[in-house]
């Protein structure tokens, strides 16, 4: 039984043991994607993305199996990954990040979507999210935005996924190597690494106040990128009174965006 996405794709479902019946052709698409981006990420990405690859095996003569990852994060982080069709209510969304649990679209893009898809699918979902999952404060900071989320409710959710936004899909960190990536919107996008690292963009020093106010667009490469000091630290930024800090940019508003507000 399949189920069509909203871009069109056929959801796949999985056999008894989880395992969802990826074809010939996915699989070249999934090799092409791997090795090309695997080639863009060197200087990029944050040491731990790259030994998160690395831990869950992900290579480019397999497509990954949800059941098969959420197995091996079990027992590294405690952390696990729930496949779903394609994007989800927020509802779910963030019940499973409280529940330390990622969710993963299964279906993978055709090549004629090779460079850009709107919709999250397995590609981005388990080679952008899946390796920082394999560190312990990284998933210590999703759990904490899932539960804080959560608790705040609707009339804040949109300023919450701006957070989302500018770390886990866009974040960079500061290393001992200098400025890092570990979005996932950026280890899994050709485009956006080298957007972010070849200075066609402005970083900032993370800013809580600073990034609940900045604005963005998803069919963009990201004008404007934070930058962490650790995950730790991350983690610790939820710690404020969250619902009067975005009262406060509620009442300060946006600044003004970065690129062209037409679609």
């Amino acid at each position: 039984m399949t189920k069509q996405t909203d871009g069109g794709y056929a959801s796949l479902s999985p056999d008894a043991s989880g395992y969802y019946p990826y074809s010939e052709d996915d699989r070249a698409v999934w090799r092409t994607l791997f090795t090309r981006q695997m080639g863009a990420l060197q200087g990029v990405m944050v040491d731990s993305y790259l030994d998160g690859i690395r831990v869950l095996g992900l290579n480019a003569d397999a497509v990954p199996q949800v059941v098969d990852i959420d197995k091996r994060l079990n027992g590294l982080t405690g952390a696990g990954v729930e496949g779903v069709p394609a994007l989800i209510a927020p509802t779910r969304f963030l019940n499973l990040l409280s529940d330390r649990k990622f969710p993963v679209a299964t279906f993978l893009r055709r090549r004629e979507h090779m460079d850009y898809i709107e919709e999250p699918d397995l590609f981005h979902e388990v080679f952008g999210h899946c390796p920082l999952l394999t560190n312990s404060p990284y998933c210590d900071f999703i759990e904490r935005f899932g539960q804080q989320a959560q608790k705040l409710g609707k009339g804040y959710s949109w300023h919450m996924f701006r957070l989302f936004w500018f770390t886990v899909e866009f974040g960079l960190i500061h290393t001992k190597d200098g400025v890092r990536a570990y979005g996932a919107g950026i280890g899994s996008s050709p485009a956006e690494a080298e957007n972010a690292m070849n200075g066609h963009a402005e970083i900032r020093d993370f800013d809580l106040m600073d990034v609940l106010r900045t604005p963005y667009r998803i069919d963009i490469v990201q004008p404007v990128y934070f930058a962490i000091e650790s995950f730790e630290a991350l983690t610790m930024a939820l710690d404020q009174d969250l619902a009067a800090l975005i009262d406060q940019a509620k009442a300060l508003g946006d600044h003004t965006p970065l690129f062209d507000q037409a679609a």
